[in-house]
């Protein structure tokens, strides 16, 4: 997506796509994982010593509200964060690593069509988050089959 598809996107919400935005949205895209704002902040502060604390948070936010990156809930009420196409999709998480992958809706279209057909339920909207382990995690774990 171009700078001013991202500009647009955020005017779209009230927001401005600022250097300080940028810095960030540009740092949570090529992380390809999730990260809480005191993790965002850590990794840019060295880097850029003026963007503060609460510009991350903010940030953030407002890359949300603009469906620019997506909110997660981690363990013990902690949100982390993702960069997010804005096509309709879900997501694959891995607890470990906290590696991030984007699930095209035509993966989920045969289990929404499988539920409307067993139980009659139309599905106007349906967002679907995997919490798990992803391939370099697994094979990383040892193996719990006895020797």
């Amino acid at each position: 997506m171009s700078g001013r598809d991202n500009e647009f996107l955020l005017a779209s919400t009230g927001h401005r796509l600022t250097p300080q935005r940028r810095i960030i949205f540009d740092a949570l895209c090529q992380s390809h994982r999730t990260m809480t704002a005191p993790e965002m902040f850590l990794r840019l502060r060295d880097k850029h010593p003026s963007l503060g604390r609460a510009t991350v948070f903010r940030s953030l936010d407002a890359l949300v509200a603009a469906g620019l990156a997506q909110r997660f809930e981690r363990d013990g009420h902690v949100y982390a964060y993702a960069s997010c196409s804005t096509h309709h999709h879900h997501h694959l998480i891995c607890t470990n690593c906290n590696h991030t992958t984007e699930i095209d809706e035509d993966v989920i279209a045969p289990l929404v069509d499988s539920l409307s057909r067993r139980y009659g339920f139309s599905a106007k909207h349906q967002t679907l988050d995997f919490h798990g382990l992803c391939a370099a995690c697994q094979r990383q774990e040892p193996s719990s089959a006895p020797a």
